[in-house]
């Protein structure tokens, strides 16, 4: 980046605002951008910190801007096949995103986390294993999982080590991306709606290695096709983990037991029912995960294996709520995918009330529901997608299903299904736009109605 240098930021959000504050440190020319018609450019400065001297744009992009800006910064949530970006690509400027840019200040190590589920709870693992290894001032956790690259990477230096939970979209614009270990967790379809094909969002999550070499790690889930398959062409030194096939080589579960096995040694470490406090397959699976990227960071076992037997579940993914009348409560609202929603469903040992339902990604609901087996009770649908989940339910014979116009209504109508013995379930299935601003708050409403509900 030159002095002076034409940057243009689309996007306001908090990727937006922390690629400002970077590219003015870097003493760059900056325009800050937004086509939300229902934003001003007074709105947007109002974002930024009172010293920026970005320009503010909102609605339409000037042509004088689109014909001078020499690099563009997209945030996460802005398509690279616009009409606007391609224009701006057409007319000769460098397309890069948040993360791209934060890595080209990135004086430490990298360890990134990718795959359709499980990142946010992997990455926070790995972050409080490097953290109790390294120590809190020397651990950055940053990307997909809300706390921008950009604000972190400037405090980085030779002795750091940056986590990133990094998405296919912010996977689609790196160029120099570097991480000393990487893993892609699992890959299911989900996000078409922006990738428009399943080999397109493969190819942006296998990103996540681009400029790997065989000096460095990325952890594979052997038990996936696209992951596993993956392993033979990745330029690093494929690791994997399994939680259906003992390894020769790799983590894997026997029994109720992780499992360590390099050079015909095998180490059991855990056991998943008496050492974790996390429930469900998927969550073994990103135990198994985090280990494996702590390890090849150079942390001893004995810290991983602590931290790892303190550990909670991370908010809105299967999280247990509370008990009320006999009836268990989790919030899964971070299912927003039908594959992530089957690991909520695979994790609850009780008959299950369960919610779906809500924005529609261009999903198929087939394998989904196909998981219900005798396990829920009732579905209670909500959202743009209740009538399309409900037809796939009735197709698969599966047809205890309930409607609901509101989320309280919703919730009330759960409260009256769900007898003592049974869990009442929130993993939809599906994201959260049109009715809630995100799953966060989407989990929330659910985890303050279940607290308000007296013994019954």
């Amino acid at each position: 980046m030159t002095t002076g240098e034409k940057c243009l930021v689309i996007g306001s959000g908090i990727s937006g605002v922390g690629s400002v504050a970077l590219l003015e440190h870097m003493g760059a020319d900056v325009t800050l951008y937004d086509s939300d018609e229902a934003l001003t450019a007074d709105m947007i400065r109002g974002k930024l910190p009172e010293e920026s001297r970005a320009r503010c744009i909102a609605g339409k992009l000037p042509q004088e801007i689109l014909e001078t800006t020499e690099t563009v910064v997209l945030s996460p949530g802005v398509p690279t096949d616009i009409p606007l970006v391609n224009a701006l690509r057409d007319k000769g400027a460098s397309i890069i995103g948040e993360i791209e840019l934060g890595y080209r200040e990135e004086k430490g190590r990298v360890a990134a986390v990718t795959g359709t589920n499980g990142k946010t709870t992997t990455t926070t693992l790995l972050g409080q294993i490097m953290k109790a290894h390294l120590g809190e001032e020397k651990v950055f956790v940053v990307g997909n999982i809300g706390n921008p690259y950009t604000s972190e990477c400037l405090k980085t230096h030779a002795d750091t080590v940056t986590v990133g939970e990094i998405s296919s979209f912010q996977l689609e614009t790196i160029r120099d991306f570097h991480p000393a270990v990487s893993a892609v967790l699992n890959i299911t379809p989900d996000h078409l709606n922006r990738h428009h094909t399943m080999e397109a969002y493969v190819a942006a999550k296998e990103n996540i290695a681009l400029n790997q070499t065989k000096e460095d790690i990325c952890v594979l889930n052997y038990d996936n096709e696209y992951t596993r398959d993956f392993g033979k062409r990745c330029p690093a030194r494929a690791v994997y983990f399994s939680s259906l096939e003992e390894l020769e080589e790799g983590y894997f579960l026997k029994g109720d037991t992780i499992v360590r096995s390099f050079g015909g040694c095998q180490r059991e470490l855990l056991n998943i029912h008496s050492d974790m406090n996390l429930v469900g397959v998927c969550n073994v699976e990103n135990v198994m995960a985090a280990i494996a990227m702590a390890e090849s960071m150079g942390v001893p076992m004995d810290t991983i294996l602590a931290v790892i037997r303190e550990f909670k579940a991370v908010e809105h993914r299967i999280e247990f709520v509370a008990a009320k009348g006999g009836v268990d409560y989790y919030d899964d609202s971070k299912g927003t995918n039908p594959d992530a929603a089957i690991q909520g469903i695979r994790a609850m040992s009780r008959p299950t009330v369960l919610i779906g339902g809500g924005y529609d990604k261009g999903s198929d609901y087939d394998q989904w529901i196909e998981s219900f087996g005798d396990k829920v009770k009732c579905l209670v649908l909500i959202g743009q997608t209740r009538e399309k989940i409900a037809e796939c339910a009735r197709a698969h014979g599966f047809d205890r299903i309930r409607f609901a116009d509101t989320y309280e209504e919703c919730l009330k109508l759960c409260t009256q299904l769900a007898e003592e013995g049974d869990a009442v379930l929130l993993s939809p299935a599906c994201a959260s736009w049109g009715m809630f601003k995100n799953y966060e708050e989407r989990g929330d409403i659910f985890k303050a109605y279940v607290r308000s509900l007296g013994e019954r």
